[in-house]
C-alpha cells in the first residue's frame, strides 16, 4: 500500500511485511544452506553414518541417501528449499551423488559470500563460476573418463560396489552387485528409432518379504505379483495368457445412489435382485468370451462372481495395486479397461484391449504366494525379491538399490566411467587453479574459489573415516599436480582415497569406480544451484492477511 509523501521526502513504499536487502539477505540464505548441508555431510562416502528421522506421526525412517533425508525435512526457509529440489533433481538424472552434489552446493556458496564481503560483485562470481564448471565438464570428459569397453564387465560390478559401498547392503556387497548388475541386464530393450539400448529401470519390480537374512534375496525371471488367485479352485498355471486389466468392481452390480425405485408388487424385487447378478455375470462372461483366461482387477470381485472365473477355468486375482497392474499393461500390450460401455450405449469388451504372455503361474516364493507372469510380449521384466529382518532394513535395501540400479543404467548408456573416492574432485581443483592463473580478469578469483571448493568432497570423505583430512588432501594434490605436468605421468591422474587404510591409492585398479555422467551432472547442478541462490540480493516476505473476525 501506497502512502502520502511527508514534506521533505521521496516517494517511500511500505509493505505489509518485512524487507532484508543486501548482504544480510547472502548472509541468512548461506547460513540456512550451509546447515542443510551440515545434517547431510556425514553420511558422505563409504563410511558415512545414518540418519534416524522420525515425523510428525511417529513414522520411523533409517536413512543415509541424501535426497530421502532432504526429502523427509520439512524445510520453510525459501533458499534451503532450492537445495531440496536440487538432491531430487540429481536422483532423478542420476539416481546417485545426491549428498555430494548439496555439500559441493553450500561450499560453492560459502566462499561467493566471501568474495562479495571483499567488494567483489555478484555478477564476476557468477561469470566466473558458469566459465569454471564448462572447463571443469570439460577436462572431466577429455582427461578423466575412461571407457567401460576398455575395463570389461567388471566395471559394471565395481561401479555397483562403488554405489553400494555407503549403505546397509555394503557388508555383502559383491553378492548384490552381481544381482543388480543381472536384473538391469535382463530389462534390456532397443530402441526402435535410435537403434540404441535402454535400460528402464521400472521394468524391475521390487518385492520386500520379512525374515531370513538379507543373503536369501534373489531375482526371479518375470513380473511378480504379492497376492495369491481369488479362488482355490482356479488353475495354478494358464499357457499363453490373455490378460484382461480392469479398473472397475466385479461386484453384484447395485443402484446408483440416489435413485429410487418404488415396487408395488415383490415378485419384482426378487427380479431386480437376479438382474442385479446378472449384469455382472453378463460383463463377465464378454470378457471370457472375447479369449481372456487371466482377469486383473484394481477393486474387487465377489465370491458369486468368482464362480464363472472357477469354471471357465481363468485366473483372476483382486485388489491389485494400481501401479503394478499399468506396468503390467505397459509390459503384455494390454489396455486398462475402466469401463465396458462402447459408443453405442451398449456394454462390449474388446479383444484388442488384452495383453498377451507366455505363461502366469502361482509360485510359493517364501511364505507368500505370489502370482508371477513370465515371458510378456512387450517389454521384458524382472522382480527383485529381497528379504530382511525388519521394514526399517528393507526400505534402506530398496533405496541402495535403486540407486545402484540407475548408477549401471548410467555406465550402460553413456559408456564411461571416472576413478572415485575424490581423484575427480582433487584433479579439478589442480587443474582450476592453473587456469585462474592464466586469467587476466577477476573472474580469476572466482575460479580459484572454485578450485577449491572441489576439495570439499575428499575432506569429508576423509573426516568421515576418522582419518587425517590435511594430510591425505595434500598428498592427493600432490599426485594429481605430477599427473597434469609431467606427461608420463598420466597414470597418477587415477588417484584417490583408500578411506579403510587411510592412504592414497590407484582407484580404478582398486575398482572404486563411478559414472562419469554422475560427476559433471553433479557439477552442473551444483554451480547452478548455487548461482541461482547468489543472484538473490533482496527478501521480501509479506504478512499473512488477518482472518475475518480478527480485527
Amino acid at each position: 500500500m501506497f502512502q502520502g509523501n511527508a514534506p521533505g521526502q521521496g516517494p517511500r513504499l511500505q509493505i505489509a511485511g518485512d524487507r532484508q536487502s543486501g548482504q544480510d539477505v547472502r548472509s541468512s540464505n548461506v547460513m540456512a544452506v550451509s546447515a542443510i548441508a551440515n545434517i547431510v555431510k556425514t553420511s558422505l562416502g563409504p563410511v558415512g553414518l545414518d540418519k534416524m528421522l522420525v515425523d510428525d506421526v511417529g513414522e520411523v525412517t533409517v536413512t543415509n541417501d541424501g535426497a530421502t533425508i532432504l526429502k523427509l525435512l520439512e524445510i520453510e526457509h525459501p533458499a534451503a528449499k532450492i537445495l531440496v529440489e536440487l538432491a531430487e533433481l540429481q536422483d532423478a538424472e542420476v539416481g546417485d551423488g545426491t549428498t555430494s552434489v548439496v555439500i559441493l552446493a553450500a561450499e560453492l556458496l560459502k566462499r561467493a559470500n566471501e568474495l562479495v564481503k571483499n567488494q567483489i560483485h555478484p555478477t564476476n562470481i557468477i561469470s566466473g563460476y558458469r566459465l569454471a564448471m564448462r572447463e571443469a565438464c570439460k577436462f572431466i570428459e577429455e582427461h578423466m573418463s575412461i571407457k567401460v569397453e576398455k575395463l570389461g564387465k567388471d566395471a559394471l560390478i565395481n561401479c555397483a560396489k562403488t554405489a553400494m559401498s555407503s549403505k546397509i547392503v555394503g557388508s555383502d556387497e559383491d553378492f548384490f552387485s552381481q544381482l543388480v548388475v543381472e536384473a538391469i541386464q535382463s530389462v534390456r530393450m532397443e530402441d526402435v528409432l535410435t537403434g540404441k539400448f535402454k535400460y528402464p529401470v521400472k521394468a524391475i519390480n521390487v518385492l520386500k518379504a520379512h525374515g531370513k537374512s538379507a543373503r536369501e534375496s534373489c531375482l526371479l525371471k518375470g513380473y511378480a505379483l504379492n497376492l495369491a488367485r481369488a479362488a482355490q479352485g482356479m488353475p495354478k498355471s494358464v499357457q499363453n495368457a490373455r490378460i484382461a486389466c480392469l479398473d472397475m468392481n466385479l461386484q453384484k452390480s447395485r443402484m446408483m445412489m440416489g435413485v429410487q425405485i418404488l415396487v408395488t408388487d415383490p415378485k419384482e424385487l426378487e427380479r431386480i435382485r437376479e438382474r442385479e447378478f446378472d449384469i455382472t455375470k453378463e460383463r463377465i462372461m464378454k470378457m471370457i468370451d472375447a479369449g481372456a483366461n487371466v482377469i486383473l482387477t484394481t477393486k474387487g470381485i465377489d465370491d458369486m462372481s468368482l464362480k464363472y472365473f472357477v469354471e471357465a477355468n481363468c485366473i483372476a486375482c483382486r485388489r491389485v495395486p494400481k501401479d503394478d497392474l499399468k506396468r503390467i499393461a505397459r509390459a503384455t500390450g494390454a489396455q486398462v479397461v475402466v469401463a465396458l460401455a462402447d459408443m453405442e450405449g451398449n456394454e462390449t469388451f474388446d479383444p484388442a484391449c488384452l495383453g498377451t504372455a507366455e505363461e502366469v503361474c502361482e509360485e510359493r516364493v517364501a511364505d507368500d504366494n505370489m502370482i508371477m507372469i513370465k515371458g510378456s510380449k512387450f517389454a521384458k521384466a524382472t522382480t527383485l525379491l529381497l528379504r530382511g529382518a525388519n521394514d526399517y532394513m528393507l526400505d534402506e535395501m530398496d533405496r541402495a538399490l535403486h540407486d545402484a540400479l540407475c548408477v549401471i543404467k548410467r555406465v550402460l548408456e553413456s559408456g564411461s566411467v571416472v576413478a572415485g573416492g575424490g581423484a575427480v574432485e582433487a584433479a579439478l581443483s589442480v587443474f582450476l587453479e592453473n587456469f585462474a592463473t592464466s586469467l587476466g580478469s577477476r573472474e580469476q578469483l572466482a575460479i580459484g574459489e572454485f578450485a577449491n571448493a572441489c576439495l570439499v568432497l575428499p575432506k569429508t570423505l576423509a573426516v568421515n573415516a576418522a582419518k587425517d583430512a590435511t594430510e591425505l588432501i595434500a598428498a592427493l594434490r600432490a599426485f594429481h599436480y605430477k599427473a597434469q605436468m609431467s606427461a608420463g605421468d598420466k597414470a597418477l591422474a587415477q588417484m584417490g582415497l583408500d578411506l579403510v587404510e587411510g592412504k592414497v591409492r590407484n582407484n580404478v585398479e582398486a575398482g572404486v569406480l563411478e559414472p562419469a555422467m554422475s560427476k559433471v551432472k553433479m557439477i552442473q547442478f551444483a554451480t547452478e544451484a548455487a548461482i541461482t541462490i547468489l543472484r538473490i540480493d533482496d527478501l521480501i516476505r509479506l504478512n499473512p492477511e488477518p482472518e475475518e473476525g480478527e480485527h
